[in-house]
């Protein structure tokens, strides 16, 4: 039970503060994140649709 209520909560709280957590990120490290993780979510997608075909 708790390892399907610990990442929904997760998930929850980056969906909530995402705003938050941008600039964050943006003023410490002068980038932004929304690229980075389109970047990330997009190669995930592309490596399980390419595992799922072999």
């Amino acid at each position: 039970m708790i390892k399907f209520i610990l990442p929904f909560i997760i998930i929850l709280i980056i969906v909530l503060f995402w705003e938050k957590i941008n600039n964050f990120i943006q003023e410490k490290y002068n980038i932004k994140i929304n690229n980075i993780v389109l970047t990330i979510i997009i190669i995930i997608l592309v490596i399980i649709f390419t595992l799922l075909y072999f």
